[in-house]
Order: structure tokens, then C-alpha cells, then sequence
């Protein structure tokens, strides 16, 4: 038996798998209580707000996969809000800036991770709203266990809290004390917003209109009112070093609404893999399926430098397309047929060699050449950070504690309904606490760019180009699967190798997810100061001297990490005969699945 730092969890009354303990065990009690997957989903998301506030908040923003029991396949609902509608280059260039900086208020969209909670709980929930949650706002009120990740956080921006963020300050240090690690933290604002917010919600008669009603109060009532109030006034740090307003309004979020779609897919050794949209980043992880299908990926050893090798170069080429091609579809038509055609993969893959390359090479396709010559531009571009903090969405212990990350969870009920969420955004160093809710807003606006007549040039209206990614999948022999990570540009690196350990490698989840990971940098970032790092990779030691000494010989800029410390995986499965199946990385040591 090959050793696996968990069990595989199996049953089949119900799996949750997250990146916190405490959210998988409040998931598997919603389930417990005759919730189902989308009720213990959110509730999930919830708990996340509280327990990881540096990696996530209310305030954040989410792509949310379903799959509902017996449904041929999943469906996307987009949590991203998109631009408010004083967003725009012009005004971004009166204020000095050529880049979005990665905090401050300029950074702010529109915050969707709500609104997607409460459409999927509205039509697909079974539980009532203050079910859903009662577990946030205990943790909230009453506390929960410090990590000693959010503790340094905190303690690091102490002074830059009490000089520049003052409502920080009050919330993250309260009487003025950085909070210790493992010791429990409350923060009443919030917990006080969310019980207003079902108050004023039960005034409503059944679950749909209460759901309805808690809508209307984040999105036009008390809580829109207080975010509209705080952004007339507020002028702050930000991360390029200058104290600047924001333009995010009521009337914005007012207009705002969640909504459903089609997520994009390809079919992969008898597999199917579903990714969201040109929004996301997900259809690298579908390009590069397409282009690893004409390579005999099964001959290899999956924790050998040729593997690690072939999809590392893989991967560069199809994250270059992500920088020339990808954006909202709502506001520019985009090449997504070529880009997931085998045609184009089949160009794409003749430009993997033996050797790393050290170039940005986004494919050219008809019409849209000056799209990937701008991309390449931009990735040659010396791009300086500015003085001020919580920019970017760098992740892992390896990289610093004062940025952003995300959080994932997936569930799967009884029933076999499905969900793969990754909320983000809203982290504690992103953006000041707006006075009174105890929330932060989020910094997604760092993925434009203020060039013009580009798929992801900043104008008001528009969804960013997210990172966020979660993934779903069915076997040949119809095994359904929900999988993701946190990890920024890493997302789809790192949910990629997992997947091509299970197809091919015949690996359990836990097995898939304790196996060595890597990923690259070399191309541009979608975080705050954007830049790239040529050749890039890091791995883990656990691949070994002679894997990591071959690629160093095949040009690529090895990073070796931390023991244990790249990606943060959790998946889940469940077979045709209704067995449940779930893991969760051991790295970071919090991610939890749990399941019976």
C-alpha cells in the first residue's frame, strides 16, 4: 500500500474538503442536519470569511461550480463582479498610475462571492438562510483559533494599520494588540452584520424571499449604503505608495447581478473536464489537455524530469494565450474555438522541445496578431513596485505572508449534487475595513491593464480576468470529480498535474495531491507589479536531486521550495455506484476533508 499523509476519505452519505478544518467540519455538519451540498457549500464560504480573513472576505469575489445530481453536466455561476462605472484609464492615468495598484480602493470591483452564495442557495439550497449562517457568525462573535499565518500577517502591518488604515487597525488589533497565534479571535462588526442582515432578511415570509430579501440588503440596503458612505470620504495608502479615493458606488453594486452560464470543456483520454470561462483562467488547463493529448504523457514517470519538464513548457504556451486572448466575452469577442481546437494545439505543441524556453510566446492567430504582440510588450516591460503593501496574490509558505491568497472548498451530498468553489479577494491586507461591518473590500481590479484596445483593458462594466479556477470532471467509466486550489497563476498549474496523476497514474485523490508539485513563473503575473520570471520553476525537494539537476540541465531556473510547501489541492469524487471519495493537501497543515 503506498503511504498517503491522510486516508482517502470515503463513505457515501457526504464529503466536504476544504483549505480550513473548522469550514469542512461545519460543511459536514449542514449535511448532518439534511442540508445538501449547496447549503453546505455556502456555509463553507462563510466560515472561510472568518477563519482565513487574509486569503478571502465577504467582500471578495468567486466562481462557483454546480453540478446538480443526475444533470449531464455542471454549470458556472459568476461571482465576479465587474467594474464600477468610474472605472475608467483615463481617470486611473489623472492619478498617476500606469499599473492598477494591488490594494487600496482604486483596486475594488464590484463584490460578487456574495450574490453567487445566494443565487445558488435561492434556487438549488434546501436549509434556511440563518442556518447557512449561524456557523460564521459564531465563529465571528465567539471566536476562532488564530493561524499563525494570519497572526504574523497582522503583526507585520501593525504600523502601516494604525498610521494609514485606522478601521484595520480597530478590527485586526484590538485594544491595540496584534493577536497571538492560536488564540481565539472575534470579530463582532462582521458578526453583527450578518445577524442584522438575516433579521432584516426573516422579515420576509419563505426561504426564497428571505434569500431574495439578504440579497437586497448586501447589494441596495444597509450594507451597499455603508460601503457607498465610507468610498464618498476615503482616501488611502494603496500599493504603488500614494493615498488615493475610490469609485466604487451603491448605484454600482445596485445594478450588479450574479449569473449563470455555460462552463467551457474537452474531452481527454476518455475524460471530460469542465473550466469557466474567458473570464477565468481555467481554459489554460483545457488548452493544455488539448496540446499534452498528441504526447504520450502514460509513458512517463509522473515524478520524472521529463514529465515535469514537458508540462512545464505546456503550460508557458498556454498561459501565454492567456495573456494575449483571455477576457470577458461580455465586451470583446475572443478566439475560444481556436484557442481549445486540436488544430491550433496540435501548432502549439510542435513548439515544445527538449530544452526550457525563456520567451513569451503567445500563438498567433488571424486578425488578433497585435493582441500577442502587446502581450509580449508588456511581459518586457520593468515593472517596479511601488512602496505600499498588500498587492499581488503570491501564495505557499515559501512566498510572503503580507499578500493575498484564496481559499477552495468542494462537496459532494448523498444525492450526488456536486459543488467546486474557489472565493477569494477581500483579504485583511487588501483594503481598509469599511467602518461598521467588520469587512474588507477586495483588489480584483489588478488584473487590467490600463493600455488600451485589449481583451482585459480596464473600462467600466467588465469582469476581470480572474485566476480563479475551479475544475470538474467525469472518468470513462462515469466517476464525477470536483477538484481546485488556491494559488493564483499557480491554480491551473497545480490542478493540471493532479489531473494527469489520476488519468494517468491511476493514483488515488490523496495520493495525486501528497505527490511532489511544481509550477512556473515565467510568465507575466496577473497580480500587482505583473512582472515574470523568465525560465522559472520551482519544485519540491521530494523530487529529488537527479529530477532537479536533470531540468536544471534543460535551461529551466530551478527554485526549490520548502519541504511540503507548493499548492493547496483538495478534491472530491463520487462513482456511479455512489461511493464518495475526498482529500485535502497536508501542506500548510489546515486543509481537512471529512466525509462518512
Amino acid at each position: 500500500m503506498t503511504f498517503t499523509t491522510r486516508p482517502e476519505i470515503t463513505g457515501t452519505f457526504g464529503v466536504a474538503t476544504s483549505t480550513h478544518w473548522i469550514a469542512s467540519a461545519v460543511g459536514m455538519k449542514i449535511l448532518e442536519q439534511g442540508g445538501n451540498a449547496f447549503d453546505a457549500a455556502a456555509a463553507m464560504g462563510f466560515v472561510l470569511n472568518v477563519v482565513e480573513p487574509h486569503l478571502n472576505g465577504p467582500l471578495g469575489d468567486m466562481p462557483l461550480m454546480i453540478r446538480t445530481a443526475g444533470a449531464d453536466a455542471p454549470r458556472m455561476i459568476c461571482g465576479q463582479g465587474t467594474t464600477p462605472a468610474g472605472a475608467t484609464i483615463a481617470h486611473y492615468k489623472s492619478e498617476g498610475l500606469t499599473l492598477i495598484p494591488g490594494s487600496g480602493l482604486l483596486a475594488t470591483v464590484i463584490p460578487g462571492a456574495f450574490g453567487a452564495f445566494m443565487l445558488m442557495l435561492r434556487d438549488h439550497g434546501s436549509l434556511p438562510l440563518r442556518d447557512i449562517l449561524e456557523p460564521a457568525i459564531h465563529y465571528a462573535r465567539h471566536g476562532h483559533p488564530m493561524l499563525p499565518r494570519v497572526a504574523n500577517t497582522i503583526a507585520g502591518l501593525a504600523d502601516f494599520f494604525r498610521d494609514e488604515w485606522p478601521t484595520s487597525h480597530e478590527t485586526w488589533l484590538p485594544g491595540g494588540n496584534a493577536p497571538a497565534a492560536g488564540a481565539l479571535f472575534c470579530n463582532p462588526d462582521l458578526a453583527d452584520t450578518w445577524e442584522r442582515l438575516v433579521t432584516e432578511a426573516e422579515k420576509a415570509t419563505g426561504r426564497e424571499a428571505q434569500i431574495e430579501a439578504a440579497r437586497h440588503a448586501f447589494y441596495e440596503g444597509f450594507i451597499a449604503e455603508a460601503i457607498d458612505s465610507y468610498m464618498r470620504d476615503a482616501c488611502v495608502m494603496d500599493a504603488a505608495g500614494g493615498r488615493r479615493k475610490g469609485v466604487l458606488t451603491g448605484q454600482d453594486m445596485a445594478t450588479w447581478h450574479a449569473s449563470y452560464e455555460d462552463p467551457l470543456s474537452v474531452d481527454y483520454h476518455g475524460w471530460t473536464v469542465w473550466k469557466g470561462g474567458m473570464w477565468t483562467q481555467g481554459p489554460t488547463l483545457l488548452q493544455s489537455l488539448r496540446m499534452l493529448e498528441g504526447i504520450d504523457v502514460g509513458a512517463m514517470d509522473l515524478r520524472g524530469a521529463d514529465f515535469v519538464h514537458t508540462v512545464t513548457e505546456t503550460m508557458k504556451l498556454a498561459f501565454a494565450d492567456r495573456e494575449a486572448y483571455y477576457g470577458d466575452p461580455d465586451h470583446t469577442d475572443l478566439p475560444v474555438e481556436t484557442l481549445l481546437s486540436r488544430d491550433y494545439a496540435a501548432q502549439r505543441r510542435a513548439l515544445i522541445g527538449d530544452r526550457a524556453s525563456l520567451e513569451q510566446r503567445p500563438g498567433q492567430i488571424a486578425g488578433l496578431e497585435a493582441w500577442a504582440r502587446a502581450a509580449v510588450e508588456r511581459a518586457g516591460r520593468d515593472m517596479a513596485a511601488g512602496p505600499g503593501v498588500g498587492g499581488g496574490e503570491p501564495t505557499m509558505a515559501h512566498l510572503t505572508e503580507r499578500r493575498g491568497d484564496t481559499v477552495h472548498l468542494d462537496v459532494i451530498d448523498r444525492w450526488g449534487n456536486m459543488v467546486s468553489a474557489t472565493p477569494s479577494g477581500g483579504w485583511l491586507q487588501s483594503s481598509p475595513i469599511v467602518p461598521g461591518l467588520g469587512m474588507p473590500l477586495n483588489s480584483r481590479a489588478q488584473m487590467f491593464w490600463l493600455d488600451e484596445g485589449l481583451p482585459t483593458s480596464l473600462a467600466p462594466g467588465r469582469r476581470p480576468r480572474t485566476t480563479l479556477s475551479p475544475s470538474m470532471g467525469q472518468a470513462p467509466d462515469g466517476t464525477e470529480l470536483a477538484f481546485g486550489t488556491p494559488g493564483g497563476d499557480q491554480q491551473d498549474q497545480w490542478q493540471l498535474i493532479l489531473f494527469l496523476r489520476l488519468v494517468h497514474g491511476r493514483m488515488n485523490l490523496q495520493e495525486a495531491i501528497d505527490a511532489p508539485l511544481f509550477h512556473t513563473g515565467h510568465f507575466q503575473s496577473s497580480f500587482y507589479p505583473r512582472g515574470t520570471r523568465p525560465g522559472h520553476l520551482m519544485a519540491e525537494p521530494a523530487f529529488g536531486e537527479a529530477v532537479l539537476q536533470a531540468l536544471r540541465d534543460k535551461g529551466h531556473e530551478v527554485e526549490v521550495s520548502e519541504p511540503w510547501a507548493v499548492g493547496r489541492l483538495t478534491a472530491a469524487s463520487r462513482d456511479t455506484g455512489g461511493m464518495l471519495r475526498a482529500a485535502a493537501t497536508p501542506r500548510l497543515m489546515q486543509a481537512y476533508a471529512i466525509g462518512r
